[in-house]
């Protein structure tokens, strides 16, 4: 399934310019898709009529203090489960009222995973997985972060299960964009990512692709350094 705008401007809801404030996300309507980290979860699933995604998905954020040395407690405190969502309809309902990520400020992510999966590199789901990661000048992530999160509901990457979520990151040098997948080992999945991104997100041939293993970020503590260079 093809999941993009074509065909679709009866599912998008006008972008109001009032709800892009300094809040990430609107407080919570009646359509029972804002969690707002409850314990007690509403479960959410798509209405009468709607067009069910093939896998309910959780929007996720996290702003954090650069100079502060980070740590898995400490990632975990700040990341903050905004909104989950199970049709087209919610998705389109709950993303217009975002901020989007060229808005956004600082030290600064958003995350889109698959419902039950958290944004963490401990997670069982990403414990032997991994990501590719592209990085982008500063202008680009609102536009690139909209492709990759359609081309993941849209099941484009033909890979079966092993797309975990997908992940934009606010620097104040570059923005970052990066997929998780859940077997790293598997060049030939891994592979057939990287091709699906540079096709969805039109990238030219020599753009510089990265990928880096989980395990390889718990043992340096970081995201984005040492990684694994790929043409």
């Amino acid at each position: 399934m093809k999941f993009d705008r074509t065909g679709m401007n009866q599912l998008e809801p006008l972008k109001d310019e009032e709800d892009q404030e300094e809040s990430v996300c609107c407080r919570d309507d009646d359509n029972g898709t804002n969690n707002n980290n409850n314990n007690r979860r509403k479960t959410v699933s798509p209405g009468s009529g709607e067009h069910p995604l093939q896998y309910n998905y959780t929007f996720w954020y996290s702003r954090r203090t650069p100079s502060r040395p980070a740590s898995s407690q400490s990632y975990e405190q700040n990341i903050r489960q905004i909104g989950t969502v199970a049709s087209v309809e919610q998705f389109w309902k709950f993303y217009s009222h975002l901020v989007r990520p060229g808005d956004l400020t600082g030290h600064s992510d958003f995350h889109l995973f698959k419902e039950g999966i958290k944004p963490m590199w401990e997670d069982e789901a990403n414990r032997s997985g991994g990501k590719w990661i592209i990085r982008l000048r500063k202008g680009l992530a609102s536009r690139f972060w909209e492709n990759i999160i359609l081309a993941m509901l849209g099941e484009q990457f033909m890979v079966g299960e092993e797309i975990c979520g997908v992940v934009v990151s606010i620097r104040f040098q570059e923005d970052i964009l990066s997929i998780w997948n859940k077997t790293s080992s598997d060049q030939t999945t891994t592979s057939r990512i990287r091709d699906t991104l540079r096709r969805v997100l039109n990238l030219p041939p020599n753009t510089i692709m990265e990928y880096k293993t989980h395990n390889d970020s718990l043992r340096d503590n970081s995201s984005f350094r040492n990684t694994k260079i790929a043409l």
